[in-house]
């Protein structure tokens, strides 16, 4: 009776540990531009994103990592400012800071925390990254660190970064 129970028991198991193998493998990983899109607050970034090509970016092989600027970081901009950039005759300069915005490679929290280095961004120039009380991305606080994405990480920023 006992062993019957024991059979049964780890049966239950070994099918419960498939089952979620299962679903863990049918589970679809997100790029950073699916995983950016799934979390809605990021829709201003993404619509620049868009309009000035850099999808294939966010959706490459990576790693690569973003400082992203929620929709309430680009509320801060005077209206003027950012209906400004997002003229297509401006698609060059919001092309710019948004390249600004990401780090070809990986970096994670643990890579700078208790640190103060700087990054070298997609655009050209580099990010000073504070991280020896809170953390500070350049003038921008950081708010989420970490968020994974199958290409790269999400860092999530309480400003838009511009570049000098």
């Amino acid at each position: 009776m006992i062993r019957s129970l024991f059979r049964s028991f780890f049966a239950a198991v070994f099918a419960a540990a498939v089952f979620l193998q299962a679903g863990t493998a049918t589970a679809e990983a997100k790029n950073l531009l699916g995983t950016a899109q799934d979390a809605g607050t990021f829709t201003i970034l993404l619509a620049g994103i868009k309009s000035t090509g850099l999808t294939d970016v966010l959706s490459g092989p990576g790693p690569i990592t973003i400082f992203a600027s929620t929709d309430d970081a680009f509320a801060k901009l005077p209206h003027d400012a950012l209906q400004n950039l997002l003229k297509p005759e401006n698609k060059e300069k919001l092309r710019n800071i948004l390249l600004f915005h990401i780090v070809d490679g990986k970096a994670t929290a643990r890579d700078f925390l208790g640190k103060r280095l700087e990054a070298a961004t997609m655009q050209g120039g580099s990010l000073l990254i504070d991280a020896t009380k809170g953390v500070m991305i350049e003038n921008a606080k950081l708010i989420k660190a970490d968020i994974i994405a199958d290409n790269g990480y999400i860092h999530v920023i309480d400003t838009v970064l511009i570049p000098k």
